[in-house]
């Protein structure tokens, strides 16, 4: 009897465990359009982008190498980070950064949340699974969502064409670079290691842009500017994804229904930090998102 409630006590300990990783990731995850928003007002998109990302893998390379010691990448294994790294940071993130000058913030957040629709397209291309009906219609739904949401921005200047093209070309970067990391073969090598190399890599494919547009008089390095890299560096590319790897480790496909929350914060968070508008329009198409992912979530493909 007392080895069973102490069985029950510990599973419900689990479980608000759970609950609490998946809501703070979310959270995190969605606080990244608005504060690249906010790092926009003081400086260019390819500076805001290379302080997070050399500040992001130095702390992680830290802790991987310096403090639990483990292994540097061998031979092969440098090429498959620094595709990676191509993949997901310098065309993934550098074309979000460069969008969010041109959409919201709570649009930014609500096409993340679509990426695992992009990632069940590409899959049946890449892996030749067969694409069946859910799929076409998740993706129509989160289509119509996004179209949604954007309406009234478009109208209202928060959004424009070209922005919506470019961010949808970055989740498509962002969903090849999570297929192509499901098929490699990374030989235990520690998850801290790729990723931290990886943002390193990104970071200086993304240099020569950097280069090419910088503009000293567009840079400003006040307090907007360090809260913006700082949070999107340590709450956002360190901390978020650290719970998001706790999420996919119990269960990958329950992890990503931690997505569904990450539109409704996104609104949540632009609307109260950075006055975005919220509408009929923005309700609607988080809606039609949301039930675009959970069709694309609970199709054979993914389990």
């Amino acid at each position: 009897m007392i080895k069973e409630k102490l069985r029950q006590s510990v599973d419900k300990f689990k479980d608000w465990k759970i609950i609490f990783a998946g809501i703070t990731f979310s959270f995190l995850w969605a606080s990244a359009s608005t504060a690249t928003k906010i790092g926009l007002h003081s400086a260019q998109p390819f500076v805001i982008s290379m302080f997070r990302f050399i500040i992001a893998g130095s702390i992680m390379l830290f802790i991987s190498h310096i403090i639990m010691a483990k292994r540097l990448p061998q031979k092969k294994e440098w090429i498959q980070i620094s595709i990676y790294g191509l993949l997901n940071i310098t065309f993934y993130l550098g074309l979000y950064v460069i969008a969010m000058q041109k959409v919201s913030a709570g649009l930014g957040s609500l096409a993340v949340a679509t990426n695992p629709v992009f990632i069940v397209l590409i899959s049946a291309v890449w892996l030749s699974h067969k694409i069946k009906f859910k799929n076409i219609l998740s993706l129509l739904l989160c289509f119509t969502g996004v179209f949604l949401a954007a309406y009234p921005l478009l109208q209202s200047s928060f959004a424009t064409p070209a922005g919506i093209l470019i961010l949808i070309v970055s989740m498509i970067a962002y969903s090849l670079g999570t297929i192509y990391y499901s098929t490699q073969e990374w030989n235990s090598l520690h998850i801290l290691t790729i990723n931290g190399w990886q943002t390193i890599i990104g970071a200086l494919f993304l240099l020569p842009a950097l280069c090419i547009t910088y503009d000293g008089d567009k840079n400003s390095f006040d307090s907007d500017f360090w809260f913006s890299t700082s949070w999107l560096a340590i709450a956002v590319s360190v901390g978020a994804i650290q719970f998001w790897l706790y999420l996919i480790k119990i269960n990958p496909i329950k992890a990503s229904y931690w997505l569904f929350l990450c539109p409704i914060f996104g609104f949540l968070i632009a609307y109260f930090i950075v006055d975005e508008p919220l509408t009929l329009y923005t309700l609607f198409g988080v809606l039609f998102v949301i039930t675009g992912l959970y069709v694309s979530l609970t199709s054979k493909e993914l389990k």
